[in-house]
């Protein structure tokens, strides 16, 4: 993540507090936009719940029955019979208080075809995905393609046409958490000049290593990533800490953002760990960390020393997952502090369900996108390296 960067998200937050308690500013575009939104969810419809759909990722209905997104990949799939289908997408206050930049990036699959792909401009936007005269029975996906930190939607409950249902799709037989930073939400890989500054606009989770892996072993998935974000300290440019930029600050809360869900923060709720217990735990972190430890001993002790503090709170909550610490798709530099950081851990605690796997860094001929960040073709041979060893580890 750069400089300009980080003045941006500084910028919002403040804009954000300007806005006074979340709400909108009082222009007459806001106003109709505002009263379009309370006209939507004054309707009546099918909230989204575990019983008429899968929710995937760390997702969080609120009074209204909206369903909220904040982490990358996180959204609902269903089996949806009927003729013609509306999926109304309410923004959070980025919309109106924010850069474009930062609004949230959304698509809509239907049978695994990307039907929509969309920037939530608007307080409110309705899609019609399904439209016809004839029943049809078609699996629906919605995911959000952006991250967490800049902005989030909802998914408002879906007003069904008379005979038209849904129901959840199948689990998959197995699951995966992925917990990462910007490599691991896509950042930049839409956008192919590795000159150019971050925006939601040219993130894609679908196209990134992780949602790949998950789909090389047929595994449901869930994210925990932000762009920026390390261990000990995020990405800075002239040496200085960014302690208020670690994962394990957040990684027990429903996620991290500058936008909310309606007038609640993300970052305010807790994660109920029970909704989503996976199989294996995958932590790529230290890519940002790297900018402020170099070759600093100390530094480096310190994040070694967090790493093993952090894989406690993942244990904890996690009893029966395998663990698996990775690194190395922009620089490897700390890879040897993670193979210490297991090793410590394992030492201390005497759990030996964990290990560390070496990603290859980048490689010039594969080309760099956005802030000098992973190609698709760089992520692609990342998941397949990364898809061999947790075939190997795990036995799938």
């Amino acid at each position: 993540m750069t400089k300009k960067t980080l003045i941006l998200l500084c910028a919002l937050a403040l804009s954000i507090s300007a806005a006074g308690c979340g709400k909108n500013n009082s222009s007459e575009n806001d106003s109709t936009s505002s009263s379009r939104v309370t006209e939507e969810k004054g309707m009546k419809g099918t909230r989204l719940t575990a019983e008429n759909a899968k929710q995937v990722g760390r997702t969080y209905i609120d009074d209204e029955g909206t369903l909220w997104c904040a982490l990358s990949g996180s959204g609902a799939e269903f089996e949806f019979t009927g003729k013609n289908l509306d999926i109304i997408i309410e923004s959070d206050k980025v919309t109106s208080t924010g850069p474009r930049d930062h609004y949230s990036r959304l698509a809509i699959l239907v049978d695994g075809e990307r039907v929509v792909d969309d920037m939530l401009n608007d307080g409110i936007k309705k899609y019609s995905p399904i439209q016809g005269d004839t029943e049809v029975t078609k699996t629906v996906q919605i995911i959000k393609l952006s991250e967490t930190a800049m902005s989030c939607f909802g998914i408002l409950p879906i007003n069904l046409e008379e005979g038209a249902t849904i129901k959840p799709t199948a689990s998959k037989p197995h699951k995966i958490e992925f917990i990462g930073d910007s490599i691991t939400c896509g950042y930049g890989v839409d956008d192919e000049d590795p000159t150019h500054d971050f925006a939601t606009s040219t993130e894609d989770v679908t196209r990134a290593y992780a949602y790949k892996t998950a789909q090389n072993l047929g595994a449901d998935y869930s994210m925990f990533s932000i762009s920026g974000w390390g261990i000990i300290s995020g990405w800075t440019g002239n040496g200085e800490q960014h302690p208020e930029q670690q994962i394990p600050l957040y990684y027990e809360k429903q996620a991290f953002s500058y936008g909310g869900f309606d007038d609640v923060e993300a970052q305010s709720l807790d994660w109920d760990f029970s909704c989503y217990q996976p199989e294996l735990v995958v932590i790529n972190l230290g890519t940002n960390d790297d900018s402020y430890c170099k070759s600093d001993e100390d530094k480096r002790a310190a994040y070694v020393a967090g790493y093993v503090e952090f894989l406690k709170t993942v244990r904890k909550n996690n009893p029966d997952a395998r663990i698996l610490c990775t690194l190395g798709i922009m620089g490897d530099n700390l890879y040897p502090c993670v193979e210490k950081a297991v090793s410590d851990y394992s030492a201390e605690t005497g759990d030996a369900n964990i290990s560390a796997f070496h990603l290859e860094p980048q490689k010039p001929e594969d080309g760099l996108v956005a802030d000098y960040h992973p190609t698709e073709t760089t992520h692609t041979k990342a998941a397949e390296a990364l898809t061999a060893e947790i075939k190997r580890v795990m036995g799938w």
